[in-house]
């Protein structure tokens, strides 16, 4: 089936090969003319902007997001709404806010445009072992586009999950629970490089080989740290993309205890304060209480 795919970026220009590669027509929009060859060389059509979009693809047209959430995706939803017609269908498979899913919903459905939400997990080896596709929306939209979301998945790795919203939620919470599985690999691996008399690359091998924390997760640790067991050139601060901060909003609305997601996201920030001021704080009424010494 035909699809024009928006933003063709670290998971978007991947997920081309894996479309055309089922069979399936795809027309890429990006604004880097670098994004856009390297698409064509994976087998799509390309244009320049959402109009030649709008005029390339056949009808009932299927419209897909993976773009940067916020701002941008909000902007482009805006102009779509305006270009396409009744019974089009715009999903977006960006890392959105589950809480702006009914309000975009409502926005396209003025103009009789359908919407789904799709959380997309595989990271930039999806396009290889296939991504993990969970869906919000209604059930006919699903259907649909399916065949589009069995080129793409790995077996088993499809599934509508909910209304709209579901797919954006269901993702967010899978994503704060990998902080949370990746501190505590991070943690395990200090500890044994702690011990001078133990191989710590080699000890967490074994774990991956056969042992039960094994995961993909610390497969590509393990990857990571056989490229570079001293982790030069590596710095200290953790990114987040905020969806972590998402999950532990919702778990604070919802009084849902989830220390271990909340504690991980934390050690993110904490990853990039290079000042310091709670523990400085911490040293000086240490000083104060007991008499112990400021320095390092």
């Amino acid at each position: 089936m035909w699809l024009g795919l928006v933003g063709l970026g670290r998971m978007g220009g991947p997920m081309v090969r894996r479309l055309v590669e089922a069979g399936h027509q795809v027309v890429g929009c990006d604004v880097s003319p670098d994004a856009l060859a390297h698409a064509r060389r994976a087998g799509a059509s390309t244009v320049f902007d959402l109009t030649a979009l709008a005029e390339t693809l056949p009808r009932p047209r299927t419209v897909w997001l993976m773009l940067p959430a916020g701002a941008v995706t909000a902007e482009v939803l805006e102009r779509l709404a305006d270009l396409l017609d009744p019974d089009d269908l715009v999903v977006d498979g960006g890392n959105s806010d589950w809480r702006d899913a009914g309000r975009r919903k409502e926005r396209l459905a003025m103009a009789g445009v359908r919407f789904l939400d799709v959380g997309v997990s595989g990271g930039q080896w999806g396009w290889r072992h296939g991504y993990g596709l969970v869906v919000g929306g209604a059930e006919e939209d699903f259907e649909r586009v399916r065949p589009l979301f069995t080129a793409l998945a790995a077996p088993g790795a499809m599934a509508r999950v909910g209304a709209t919203g579901a797919g954006h939620l269901v993702k967010a919470v899978h994503n704060g629970v990998e902080y949370g599985l990746m501190q505590a690999y991070a943690e395990g691996f200090a500890l044994l490089s702690a011990h001078d008399d133990v191989d710590a690359l080699t000890a967490i091998r074994v774990w991956q080989a056969g042992c039960s924390a094994r995961s993909f997760l610390l497969e590509q640790i393990v990857a990571a740290l056989a490229r570079n067991p001293s982790l030069a050139g590596v710095g200290t601060a953790v990114a987040d993309s905020g969806m972590g901060r998402w999950v532990a909003e919702e778990a604070i609305r919802l009084a849902v205890p989830a220390p271990v997601l909340t504690a991980a996201l934390h050690a993110r920030f904490a990853s990039r304060d290079d000042t310091q001021p709670a523990n400085r704080l911490l040293a000086a009424a240490r000083a104060q209480v007991g008499g112990h010494s400021t320095h390092a």
